[in-house]
């Protein structure tokens, strides 16, 4: 039976399937997940519970490839859903035990929450060694600054 599936079934469905014994569909099980936020059609509640999620997955000790694509998980739900800085924030706590290409993915979804109390961890990085980290941190440090000259936009 093929009947209609809701985003929440698919993520629940690949949660469930991440948490299984078979760890080689794990990252599949991700891809479900980047795809429904992708859609938009969950609810706003439901996108942050989900990246709470990835956030987790993110900072585990799992495979560097499991951990990439919950970080791009996250990177594609920051943009149909605004995500407040408290639900990344682990995220920012736990930076400096990023390798670059992870760290790029993390720099880039600290800077999607437009919250610029992110600004200090961000700044840390405009001299780091690797120069894609260093983009990747003065593309999100521009975008903040610009927030904060626009009245009305970002938080305190």
């Amino acid at each position: 039976m093929s009947g209609y599936r809701s985003p929440e079934a698919w993520i629940e469905a690949a949660w469930q399937e991440l948490d299984g014994p078979d760890t080689g569909r794990r990252d599949g099980c991700l891809e479900v997940v980047s795809d429904m936020l992708e859609t938009g059609r969950l609810s706003q509640d439901g996108a942050e519970r989900a990246v709470e999620r990835l956030v987790a997955v993110a900072l585990s000790d799992e495979s560097h490839t499991l951990r990439e694509s919950a970080l791009h998980a996250i990177c594609t739900a920051a943009t149909p859903y605004e995500l407040p800085y408290r639900v990344v924030e682990p995220l920012a706590a736990g930076v400096d035990g990023f390798e670059p290409l992870l760290l790029e993915y993390v720099l880039a979804v600290l800077g999607s929450t437009d919250d610029r109390a992110v600004l200090p961890v961000l700044e840390r990085f405009l001299r780091h060694p690797h120069p894609d980290v260093r983009r990747e941190a003065a593309d999100a440090v521009n975008e903040l600054r610009r927030l904060r000259e626009s009245p009305g936009e970002g938080t305190a």
